[in-house]
């Protein structure tokens, strides 16, 4: 009897896997918010405007190959869409491993009190939508892309991949392209107060 490859048991299994990996996935960033991960490097505040930077690339990135995925779905040309969505996916996962080590290790930066209140309230509500949008994304995401890389194009028609998968990415590229204006917002056109991580301040 032969065995069944770890891909096939993925495919076997997408609901469950997605619901695990989701599960992994908020936890870890809920301890590392919640200062209960002491696995990060301490981080100065040079160090977390650094990474900061490369998030914003990597994430400017992932919504540029998310928009391509899009297009070139849409043009029926598959294969392009699979690496591009496949090229987002391994973007959002550098973006993890940045910004885990940037809050844990390091901290994070706040809009200061002096910023007109009219950008505070814009900036707070884009935060907000980018932040419900990060945390709901998640497992419609993982689901659509566990799907695409453990099915055919033929074996996709008779999954809900096409109709998960524009859910997905519709929502995924508007919190990355709200994480970016914030970030903006925060790092070039106002000012920013800095909160180190619970980790990093002296007991």
């Amino acid at each position: 009897m032969a065995t069944a490859t770890p891909r096939q048991r993925v495919k076997d299994n997408v609901g469950a896997v997605t619901a695990l990996l989701t599960v992994v996935g908020y936890a870890l960033v809920a301890a590392t918010f919640g200062g209960w991960l002491p696995l990060f490097p301490e981080i100065s505040e040079s160090g977390v405007s650094l990474l900061g930077h490369a998030i914003a690339v990597v994430n400017t990135l992932a919504v540029i190959c998310l928009c391509a995925g899009w297009y070139w779905i849409r043009n029926g040309e598959v294969d392009k869409h699979r690496a591009a969505m496949s090229a987002a996916f391994v973007l959002i996962i550098l973006f993890l491993l940045m910004y885990l080590p940037k809050v844990g290790g390091g901290g994070q930066k706040a809009i200061a009190d002096t910023v007109p209140d009219l950008v505070r309230y814009g900036y707070f509500a884009m935060l907000f939508v980018h932040i419900v949008l990060s945390v709901v994304t998640m497992p419609v995401v993982l689901y659509a892309f566990l799907l695409g890389m453990t099915h055919t194009p033929a074996e996709l028609r008779n999954t809900p991949h096409a109709k998960v998968g524009r859910i997905a990415a519709g929502s995924w590229i508007l919190s990355l392209v709200l994480g970016v204006v914030t970030y903006v917002i925060l790092n070039h056109a106002y000012g920013y107060t800095f909160e180190p991580a619970l980790l990093a301040v002296p007991l």
